[in-house]
């Protein structure tokens, strides 16, 4: 592609933008750690739902969606839209818990929770094993779309992608701290959108397209349109919708849709001025991520399916691309076609997109290494100054490991699909560890390495053993099963948590419910605090007309799309009136 001066000129403004809100907050970022991993836990929380949206809009993310799209059509993306009742979990019971809780970041409370040294091991090697090993991986996926973006739309190699967009990024991200990042993202969430509709509207415009009804009556796109599977199409029932909402929602742990919340969306929550603003922050997130973006990275993928119909069209299209020729490739291969003006503003908006991602994850990973690691185990009488000046070296480090990393992976789905696997069976445990005295240090341990040796297993070794390959759905129903057993079954063979560790965990956090009546018990005149303050069965129930709401948003936008209008019309008044019952009884949880 051949970028013009105006396309350049988006480009460019981008970056100093960037690294102009870099430069005037990194004086403040760089006073204590509580500032540069925490943003002064001051943030309100329409700033904080934004970020958390453009961090979850990273580069990789259209691939991935285009990727499922191509294969198993628009029905195909149950696989993450499940991870709504996740989301909204979060919203109405946890964030509320996370900012009680105090913390600095969220393995900083394995030390709440549990005690004994198991408890210690548990923060510094989860610390290490999120923070560098997981992290890494994720920003090297992330990276990659970076790569097959930088190759299609402007002809540059892997490692010369990777430089450019990795530089800017690790400047801004190492001065500016969260406060940085939150800001820079606001900026990066609006251009990423702005770019996403814009490149949804030319792909609708190709002539091979003719617009949307022309998309729509193509024989390539007549199968894919689908949003629910056939009820006689068993096995896409099972395995694109039964599955993810039945199973995968609440037993797996994904970055950003981590059940009971965590990783960088427990530091956004904990970076938030107070509960409601948590709340909202998290709500916000939510609301944005499922209604609000999905549909024009979907059309562009239909759209993919007309103007290149398989890998074979994607090859001739772009021989010097053979090596990353893949399905998530129609995404970038669409955007060949965008006019002088539009072409920079997209790209700007893709490195946008990619910016945000690992700025977010370069914070996130070093505030772990930094506090939970550095701090607790190898300096504890580390100042404020060298642990921010750690993090901003840490920040360098886990950057050029990504980078490196990145030129070894394939593509988006795939790298996606590993890591569900990887966390497959780990997630009703960290829904009840709120919830239930019983969970001890050695239960988390457990389910982390079990999930961990079950997806190398299953991934590596079973079919190079002998055994015929399993499909997704077994490998996830393995995993969950195995993980679930073992990380049981040593919770109730190990000595539980210390008392007195529990009881102030229940005073400061105030989980409530059945699950702590033997703690409470104990405690006296704390049972009756914790009885006023279990409020699950009406977070519970806001969490399914939220669900109702978001899903029928989602729903009622594709029928408008597709020009049914009597089931559009029926499901955004589904909506509305989910939306108002919900806020009705969101307000009594608040209250």
């Amino acid at each position: 592609m051949l970028l013009h001066g105006i396309d350049w000129a988006c480009i460019i403004a981008f970056f100093v933008v960037s690294l102009l809100i870099g430069i005037v907050v990194s004086r403040r970022a760089g006073s204590s750690a509580a500032e540069f991993f925490a943003a002064g836990k001051h943030m309100p929380w329409w700033l904080l739902g934004v970020s958390m949206v453009a961090t979850t809009f990273s580069t990789d993310t259209p691939n991935l969606v285009t990727d499922i799209v191509r294969k198993n059509g628009v029905m195909g993306n149950w696989v993450w839209w499940a991870f709504l009742l996740t989301g909204l979990l979060t919203v109405f019971i946890y964030a509320q818990l996370w900012k009680r809780s105090g913390v600095l970041t969220d393995v900083e409370f394995y030390e709440l929770r549990y005690s004994g040294k198991t408890a210690a091991f548990l923060r510094g090697f989860r610390a290490l094993y999120l923070g560098a090993f997981f992290n890494i991986f994720i920003m090297a996926s992330v990276s990659l779309a970076a790569i097959k973006i930088g190759r299609i739309l402007l002809g540059l190699t892997p490692i010369q992608t990777i430089l450019i967009a990795a530089t800017v990024t690790v400047i801004y991200s190492s001065m500016g701290g969260l406060r940085g990042v939150l800001i820079t993202d606001f900026v990066q969430f609006i251009l990423a959108m702005a770019g996403a509709i814009g490149a949804a509207y030319v792909s609708l415009q190709h002539p091979k397209v003719g617009g949307l009804s022309g998309l729509l009556h193509h024989e390539a796109v007549q199968g894919k349109l689908n949003m629910l599977p056939a009820l006689t199409d068993t096995e896409s029932l099972v395995t694109l919708l039964i599955l993810p909402l039945a199973v995968q929602w609440w037993s797996m742990w994904y970055p950003g849709s981590e059940p009971g919340g965590g990783g960088y969306i427990a530091q956004r929550m904990l970076a938030a001025k107070d509960e409601k603003n948590a709340l909202g922050a998290v709500f916000f997130f939510n609301a944005a991520h499922y209604a609000l973006r999905p549909w024009p990275w979907i059309l562009v993928a239909l759209c993919s399916l007309v103007v290149f119909p398989d890998l074979d069209a994607l090859r001739e299209a772009f021989p010097k691309a053979g090596d990353v020729i893949n399905d998530d490739l129609g995404y970038p291969a669409m955007l060949t076609f965008l006019p002088a003006g539009l072409l920079g503003l997209v790209v700007a908006s893709l490195i946008a997109a990619y910016m945000s991602t690992i700025s977010t994850h370069l914070n996130w990973g070093a505030s772990y290494i930094v506090h939970d690691f550095y701090q607790r185990f190898i300096r504890p009488e580390s100042s404020e100054r060298e642990l921010v000046r750690v993090g901003r070296i840490c920040t360098a480090i886990l950057m050029v490991c990504a980078g490196a990393l990145a030129l070894l992976l394939e593509n988006a789905l795939g790298n996606f699909q590993i890591m569900l696997q990887i966390g497959a069976g780990t997630g009703l445990l960290f829904i009840l560890r709120w919830f239930w005295w019983r969970i001890n240090a050695a239960s988390e341990l457990t389910a982390m390495v079990a999930s961990f040796l079950v997806a190398i297993y299953l991934q590596f070794f079973h079919t190079r053993l002998g055994f015929s390959e399993l499909s997704g759905s077994t490998n996830l129903l393995l995993g969950v099963g195995i993980t679930t057993l073992c990380w049981l079954a040593v919770t109730f063979l190990t000595q539980p948590t210390e008392e007195s560790v529990l009881i102030n965990f229940c005073r400061m956090v105030h989980p409530g419910g059945p699950g702590w009546h033997h703690i409470t018990q104990k405690a006296g005149e704390l049972a009756i605090a914790e009885d006023k303050a279990w409020q699950v069965p009406k977070g519970i129930l806001c969490m399914l007309l939220g669900s109702v709401s978001i899903y029928s948003t989602l729903f009622a936008t594709g029928h408008w799309l597709y020009g049914n209008i009597g089931l559009a019309i029926t499901l955004t008044a589904v909506a509305l009136i989910s939306a108002v019952i919900l806020i009705r009884t969101w307000l009594r949880l608040l209250a």
